[in-house]
């Protein structure tokens, strides 16, 4: 089961973030993201975020203990530096 990423009244803050346009997505997240949060940006499963995290293919990864959280600003950027051009560009 995933976690969303709600606001309050139900409404996702990826929803929110469609209300206003000038709003960035980087706005709405939390500074940390937990496994489910970043299996949810980046539309993989929790496995997914464990298997990268095991391979050292995601930035950001900070270990409390037994839990483990993301660096939504590192992952963001990440993504950023990932995507491929497109034909406008």
């Amino acid at each position: 089961m995933r976690a969303r990423l709600t606001m309050g009244a139900g409404i996702t803050r990826a929803d929110r973030a469609f209300d206003n346009p000038h709003e960035s997505r980087r706005t709405t997240l939390p500074i940390l993201l937990t496994v489910d949060e970043a299996a949810d940006l980046l539309r993989t499963t929790r496995r997914g975020i464990y298997t990268m995290i095991e391979r050292r293919q995601l930035p950001g990864v900070i270990r409390i203990r037994r839990r483990v959280l993301l660096r939504a600003e590192d992952l963001l950027n990440w993504l950023d530096q990932k995507r491929a051009p497109s034909p406008e560009e």
